[in-house]
């Protein structure tokens, strides 16, 4: 598990990311002080009961889901939130927070 103060900067961007848009493991970690893309993924996986995070906006650098426990329910949050996906499963770029 990351520091809790990574944690904390983590779970803050996640907090941001907007309805409809998603953002990868990769650029969470960017705009950390530290963070890689796995230890966002391990912040991911042992988010706390109750909490409210919007986990399902974060995806893999390929923009699909990543294969997990919770991938089916991650999509349908995802398509209720109006995100398509394309034929291979991967989300268009152009939902990609923040815009590069």
């Amino acid at each position: 598990m990351p520091r809790p103060e990574l944690l904390e900067q983590i779970y803050t961007i996640v907090d941001q990311i907007p309805a409809g848009r998603v953002t990868t493991y990769g650029r969470i970690a960017k705009m950390t002080e530290g963070a890689t893309a796995r230890m966002v993924g391990s912040a991911m996986r042992h988010l706390p009961d109750g909490h409210q995070l919007p986990w399902h906006r974060v995806i893999a650098a390929s923009l699909k889901l990543a294969d997990h426990g919770g991938a089916a329910r991650q999509h349908e949050k995802l398509r209720a939130e109006g995100v398509a996906f394309d034929a291979k499963g991967r989300v268009p770029r152009h939902l990609v927070w923040p815009e590069e």
